[in-house]
């Protein structure tokens, strides 16, 4: 296969939402940073929901990026957890995929403690392939073709192969 049309994973976003701030999005903000060995970014509300409790700029959920080596030995682990099945509908037209986590306890390492609670998160995976860069480098950008942009079936066929997932 030519390198070129290897795919690659650009990052991979693990996010959890409390849907408030306060105690719990702390104690989030630790078990976040304890199972991806690196420090969570706050997320803030968009808008303002009534019903929900939500103020528009509240802080409400932290998330962390992660690049290279971290995000594949992460990747690793959490297909572990979701017994490397993941549906075909959770990837996107543009070789993107997302899938979720239940419980923080499923990773190797964490124990349920009652003050803290249980908290899922969602994983999101962004995929690349070489040459991507010149569609946001500031000198003379330029287009990627049809041909070059990942599509569904490509990285369908790189989970399969690089993690030995099985597609649903």
């Amino acid at each position: 296969m030519n390198t070129m049309r290897k795919p690659s994973i650009d990052k991979v976003t693990v996010h959890i939402c409390t849907g408030e701030s306060g105690e719990r999005l702390t104690n989030a903000e630790k078990l976040l940073g304890t199972i991806v060995k690196q420090k969570p970014v706050r997320s803030i509300a968009k808008k303002t929901l009534p019903n929900f409790s939500i103020k528009k700029h509240e802080p409400i959920g932290c998330k962390v990026t992660l690049r290279g080596k971290n995000a594949q030995e992460f990747l690793k682990t959490a297909f572990k957890i979701i017994e490397n099945r993941i549906n075909a509908s959770q990837f996107d037209e543009n070789g993107n995929f997302s899938f979720g986590v239940e419980e923080h306890t499923d990773f190797p390492g964490m124990k349920y403690d009652p003050s803290i609670g249980i908290y899922g998160m969602d994983i999101n995976v962004a995929l690349k392939r070489a040459g991507y860069r010149i569609r946001t480098r500031k000198i003379e950008n330029h287009k990627i073709s049809h041909e070059h942009r990942l599509k569904k079936d490509d990285a369908i066929s790189f989970v399969k192969e690089k993690y030995g997932a099985e597609v649903i």
